[in-house]
């Protein structure tokens, strides 16, 4: 049986990309409906960054800060620190660094039910379809497109609607089916074990710290405000580089493992102001993670069908910005939506905007994003330094790091002098059911 409503666009995936995009389209006037296949949501996963560009654009939504801090709190510095406790590189992030939006330290599963409880509120309970998930699709001669569904329960159903945007993840089916040649997941050597633990705050009180070495190394921050006591929830990522030879795919996607299984390979990190034992040992699970990623794709468009997200360009979380660069993809397809209608066209402007320049940023995330400091620090004096400045010059650290900054969509100045991505108050150029098919 085949559901027609022609006049709404279906989404593929109600993480953060996909809930991202039902509120753009909710606020510029476009009918939506998002397939998610888990049967419940809940406040799954660690810590995340999103980035000032994309706290601008949820602040735009409705979302600002008061609500963001029940999910996490503001980042107030980002620094690398060498194996030896010495610092390479600090900066002040956020509206500390100058920017008009903060940066934020969230829990991912709490940011996600914080978008979800938006969704359902300004969509209705029915906006999004828990327990289905599109396993495919088919183009219509009329420009639209079926959305073929497999239920929680066995059953299978067709959807129809003007566009269908694929916002279904790293093992995307749409993705698949648009790419059905693509190469398998790159995994790049590195294997993250993560976790959450409280323990007391360091240095600024709410800093994103990177320590180690480009091949072995740490990141932590806090996702909370301290309580009562001083504690705060503390975000950990504990990574470690192999060689060619690891066997990867014995690792499992968010595998809950004992500490045993790796945490003595972190014993050494113990300073006068971190005790990384200690913290780890305060966590009540550890997840493992096989850092991976795919290869950049020539295009995120066939007809009426487009990519978001982790469907169109899966990243390294070494820049922190993969969830902020699926918020930008729902709100750059709104302003486009408002520009040129909800046609094919549209998701073929969208395409020519994104997917080469975000093609290459995953590339550059890749090759180690902001933490190729560390390989620079490794490669140049083994790791070890009394003064950084005769290591890295000062003004070629900044020089490395406004790069990525302008790559990433994230440069202060430039984020702070443009206008906003949807305008205000802004609506669909004309309605889906009046755009001709392409």
């Amino acid at each position: 049986m085949i559901t027609s409503t022609s006049e709404r666009v279906l989404i593929a995936g109600g993480g953060i990309g996909g809930l991202a995009l039902a509120l753009t389209l909710h606020e510029i006037g476009v009918p939506c409906v998002v397939f998610e296949s888990v049967p419940e949501l809940q406040p799954l996963g660690v810590g995340i960054n999103l980035q000032p560009n994309a706290v601008r654009e949820l602040e735009d939504l409705g979302i600002g800060e008061s609500e963001l801090d029940q999910a996490g709190l503001p980042a107030r510095e980002w620094a690398l620190v060498g194996l030896n406790g010495k610092d390479i590189y600090s900066e002040p992030r956020g509206k500390l660094a100058g920017y008009n939006w903060h940066q934020y330290a969230v829990h991912r599963g709490q940011f996600h039910l914080l978008l979800y409880r938006h969704v359902v509120e300004r969509l209705g309970k029915d906006a999004v379809r828990l327990g289905q998930k599109v396993t495919g699709y088919r183009k219509l001669a009329d420009g639209s497109v079926i959305a073929e569904i497999a239920t929680i329960d066995g059953q299978t159903m067709e959807e129809a609607g003007a566009l269908l945007i694929g916002a279904d993840g790293i093992h995307s089916a749409v993705r698949a089916q648009m790419h059905s040649g693509q190469p398998p997941i790159r995994w790049g050597g590195t294997i993250m074990w993560r976790g959450t633990s409280p323990g007391v705050p360091i240095r600024s009180g709410s800093s994103f710290v990177g320590l180690g070495t480009d091949r072995h190394r740490v990141v932590i921050y806090p996702i909370s405000a301290p309580d009562e006591n001083g504690l705060a929830e503390i975000n950990w990522i504990a990574e470690q580089t192999y060689d060619a030879d690891h066997d990867w795919t014995k690792t499992g996607w968010f595998r809950p493992v004992p500490l045993e299984e790796f945490a003595a390979e972190f014993s050494g990190f113990v300073y006068d102001w971190l005790d990384l034992p200690a913290l780890l040992a305060k966590s009540e699970v550890a997840y493992e993670n096989p850092m991976i990623d795919r290869d950049p794709l020539p295009f995120w468009v066939d007809g009426p069908v487009a990519l978001m997200g982790d469907a169109a360009h899966p990243m390294y979380p070494t820049g922190s910005n993969g969830a902020s660069q699926a918020i930008m993809d729902a709100r750059i397809l709104g302003r486009i939506f408002t520009q040129m209608g909800v046609s094919q066209d549209s998701l073929a402007a969208y395409n020519a905007e994104l997917c080469e320049p975000v093609g290459k940023l995953a590339l550059r995330n890749r090759g180690a994003g902001p933490f190729g400091l560390l390989k620079m620090v490794s490669d140049r004096c083994g790791g070890e330094f009394d003064n950084i400045d005769d290591v890295i010059p000062a003004d070629e650290r900044d020089q490395f790091m406004q790069a990525y900054k302008a790559a990433a969509g994230f440069a202060r100045d430039t984020l702070n002098n443009a206008p906003r991505t949807v305008p205000k108050g802004a609506r669909v150029k004309q309605k889906v059911a009046d755009v001709a098919p392409a």
